[in-house]
């Protein structure tokens, strides 16, 4: 079956979690505050070591130094009182020794060294030392390091407290910048939605200063003037071109009643005035839905969908001339819909005309539920990607041809589904046949 259709865009589903603007500051000044103090806390505390670092080398190289001067001149007595350093010296008959005794320090060339151990007691010790090894004597000196580990230790919680409290203090200030910036715009977002649903809308400028937020009420005030213009003028002119339609059509309705009143008039030009009534019928049916859909609002009324059925398809049989076609009807009639019979009219008249048009031989079928109906034809078929297409505005489907029509037949048809909530869908057929279900409720199901 063809296509004159085109959908309405369907609306993107919104994301479950939606990253607001307020959300995103507070964010910001919580990483740009952990950011920084931990910054701040490494630099501190890479300086603190190099420095700490450089200080003891070079107090160990001086004393070592001194060490090995006051042994050269007094090896009998050499004077050597540091706090936290200890000194060692050995003669070449004791190197043995040191093999023996400490064996971590035998077999380390001259310079500082970090050594990590335990003393006496089990307890951690860390220390640098210092070695000189020289043809008369290898000198050690040893520095205490465990005060200052434990001094590093208290200076890295505190630098890590201190890392963590500033951060809670960036939360805090987050949240109270980004309440503070976020409340104008807030007011603005309720602002405007309480103004959406009246149909002026209210003026927002006034409401607040003249800021970013406030240029930002101006522009919103100016785009609904404009918009609400555009809509009044849409509507006005739908409202004068449905007026001025009406009349003519009013004047061809009475011309023609009044012609199909004489009795002496012949079969042939009998017929031909019956079709000039249907097509008139037909143009006010329409204007009357498209009116409606101008104006965005349902119509009501008591409508009885199989009348209408029927009533399009005995028109579709007067136009099939030589056409080897069968239009039948099936199923269980006295479904009754809230809306206007030109809504039912042109909804159903679409769907009806695509399946005999493009329907060369066979049969259309339209099959009443008691919440749809079902139109069902024996034509070339359709492509699934015709099918997810059928009801854009303008698009055409692969086996329209040269056929006439803008392709807007069944957008109509999508449109006044929208309006009334109701579902029209097309199920592919393949090569051959085509089915278009009109359910009238979203949540009605085939019997």
């Amino acid at each position: 079956m063809g296509n004159e259709s085109a959908p309405v865009a369907a609306r993107k589903p919104k994301p479950r979690y939606r990253r607001q603007l307020r959300s995103r500051i507070i964010l910001a000044f919580v990483l740009l505050g952990f950011g920084l103090t931990a910054l701040f806390a490494y630099a501190t505390n890479w300086t603190r070591s190099r420095v700490e670092n450089a200080l003891v080398e070079d107090v160990m190289n001086r004393n070592i130094s001194a060490y090995a001067e006051q042994f050269a001149r007094d090896p009998e007595n050499p004077q050597f009182a540091v706090d936290q350093i200890r000194a060692f010296v050995y003669t070449p008959d004791k190197f043995d020794s040191v093999r023996l005794n400490r064996p971590e320090w035998y077999g380390l060339p001259d310079g500082i060294h970090g050594i990590v151990g335990t003393d006496e007691q089990g307890h951690p010790l860390s220390y640098k030392l210092a070695v000189r090894k020289t043809p008369q004597a290898w000198f050690f000196l040893a520095y205490d390091m465990t005060q200052t580990m434990r001094g590093e230790e208290r200076f890295n919680r505190a630098i890590y407290l201190s890392v963590v409290v500033f951060t809670l203090l960036s939360l805090v200030v987050g949240l109270w910048a980004a309440s503070r910036v976020m409340s104008p715009v807030v007011e603005l977002a309720n602002r405007l939605q309480q103004s959406g649903s009246s149909s002026e809308p209210e003026a927002l400028a006034a409401h607040f200063p003249d800021d970013e937020v406030g240029q930002l009420a101006e522009a919103l005030d100016d785009y609904a003037d404009r918009l609400t213009h555009v809509v009044q003028r849409d509507r006005e002119f739908n409202a004068d071109v449905s007026h001025e339609l009406r009349t003519p059509l009013a004047v061809i309705r009475g011309a023609v009643e009044l012609l199909l009143s004489r009795p002496e008039m012949d079969e042939k030009t009998r017929a031909r005035l019956q079709r000039i009534q249907r097509a008139e019928q037909q143009c006010t049916d329409l204007i009357s839905a498209l009116l409606l859909l101008s104006r965005n609002e349902r119509g009501h009324g008591a409508t009885d969908v199989g009348k209408v059925v029927e009533q399009l398809l005995d028109i579709h049989r007067a136009q099939l001339g030589g056409k080897p076609l069968a239009l039948m009807l099936e199923g269980q009639r006295g479904l009754v819909v809230d809306a206007p019979e030109a809504a039912v009219s042109v909804a159903l008249g679409n769907l009806i005309g695509n399946a005999v048009k493009y329907t060369t031989q066979g049969e259309v079928v339209v099959r009443m539920h008691p919440k749809a109906v079902e139109v069902i034809d024996s034509g070339p078929g359709l492509s699934a990607e015709d099918a997810a297409k059928l009801f854009e505005r303008g698009y055409r489907g692969t086996h329209a041809g040269h056929s006439q029509g803008g392709g807007i037949g069944l957008s109509i048809v999508r449109r006044l589904c929208d309006l009334y909530g109701w579902d029209v869908r097309v199920l592919p057929g393949g090569t051959r046949g085509v089915v278009a279900i009109l359910t009238f409720g979203r949540d009605a199901s085939l019997a």
